[in-house]
């Protein structure tokens, strides 16, 4: 008869049970360790492949994406046209009565635009896809921005899902490449994120202000908690970059407004005032519920946006991994949503500042469904989910008995 030998399943008080049991609890730190860096540190994605996966991607959307808001013609490609050919349909926004759009966001399409004339001549359609790629690499490299802080403040597995969100669901798809202020907020969005969660306080405050002066004033409320936040890190350099990127814009934007509309004023202020003090009108161009951006949201991202609108329920289970950074940059998602949905004029594109950020929220919900049923941070693996599940056994269990 042959003798076997059965080995003691390590204690938790064994000194090599922490290294050598599978049962040991898991952390970011040891995920880390893995890593086949010397220095056993997990430096996440390089730059090539979200660059790569997203160019791809937004050369489809620069070539095939249709043009979804007829602002887009009339506002932004029409005065386009005009600068680049003299000749051009102009809305009353463009009117020196209200001057509420500004021609510093032309121009800065203008620099595209303009070369490609020269180079294409009256091959028109030559020069609108020059400047819908130009929309494309915008989009690519603040994106790819996002996607490589993510790798490396929280592991690739996070990023590789907000990666494959940005590049395949259908609101990011359209909102990339569209001649839009609210896109250009997007792209701002997404690189003063990603500078945030890359510890760069006076750029990522930067960002914010082009953003906003430059892009869409009204996404300000959407940049307010990246930006407190890194004033709160490093106050005087995010502060000094801040201000002076904003007057430096606010004072060229009076200057090119002068030019254009022949008097002295300011664009970004005319619309806040029309906007804001002044009411607006803008239930003249149609109302809708409050579900309309949920419904909305829903149709361009799917279930997604549904795991999106779940991060502050996951919070609790994944707080050492993702407060309070993550938090901070996916907060917008509530805070713009709350309000866009309690004013009575909606359009889809009124939601493209945050597009980014709802892949990030979506994709950190699902890295965290393992923590449901295990709890990497707690030593005694003590997951909500599991205790409620054998609590609710062993009530069963109880009642069989009995």
């Amino acid at each position: 008869m042959s003798l076997s030998t059965r080995l003691r399943r390590p204690q938790p008080s064994d000194p090599s049970a922490s290294s050598s049991s599978p049962s040991s609890s898991y952390s970011k730190v040891d995920k880390q360790g893995k890593s086949g860096d010397a220095d056993g540190f997990d430096k996440g994605f390089r730059w090539f492949f979200p660059l790569v996966a997203l160019g791809m991607l937004r050369y489809m959307s620069a070539t095939s994406n249709i043009i979804h808001d007829c602002d887009e013609v009339f506002n932004y490609w029409e005065p386009l046209h005009y600068l680049l050919y003299k000749s051009g349909f102009q809305t009353w926004e463009y009117s020196s009565q209200f001057a509420l759009r500004s021609y510093l966001y032309i121009l800065f399409h203008e620099l595209v635009g303009r070369p490609a004339s020269w180079l294409f001549a009256e091959e028109k359609v030559r020069v609108f896809y020059a400047v819908r790629l130009f929309l494309a690499i915008l989009s690519v490299i603040t994106d790819t921005v996002l996607v490589v802080a993510l790798s490396r403040k929280y592991g690739k597995r996070l990023a590789s899902y907000t990666l494959a969100m940005l590049c395949l669901t259908s609101g990011c798809f359209f909102a990339s490449t569209s001649f839009l202020p609210s896109s250009f907020s997007m792209y701002a969005m997404s690189l003063s994120s990603g500078l945030f969660l890359l510890d760069k306080p006076a750029m990522t405050v930067t960002v914010a202000a082009i953003g906003v002066i430059l892009g869409w004033p009204f996404s300000i409320l959407a940049f307010l908690p990246v930006t407190f936040y890194s004033l709160a890190r490093r106050f005087k350099q995010a502060f000094l970059a801040g201000a002076a990127t904003s007057v430096a814009l606010l004072v060229l934007s009076v200057l090119v407004d002068h030019y254009y509309y022949n008097k002295w004023t300011s664009s970004v202020l005319n619309l806040l005032i029309y906007n804001v003090a002044g009411g607006g009108e803008s239930h003249l161009y149609g109302t809708e519920g409050p579900l309309y951006y949920i419904r909305n949201g829903f149709n361009n991202f799917n279930f997604c946006f549904v795991l999106a609108l779940l991060f502050l329920a996951i919070l609790p289970i994944a707080r050492k991994k993702y407060a309070p950074s993550l938090l901070i940059v996916v907060s917008p998602i509530y805070i713009w949503l709350a309000f866009m949905s309690l004013q009575p004029h909606k359009e889809e594109r009124f939601l493209y500042p945050i597009y980014p950020l709802i892949c990030v929220a979506a994709s950190a919900v699902i890295e965290s469904f393992p923590d449901l049923f295990r709890s990497d941070y707690d030593s005694q693996g003590n997951s909500p989910m599991v205790m409620v599940s054998l609590s609710y056994i062993s009530q069963k269990n109880d009642k069989l008995s009995l």
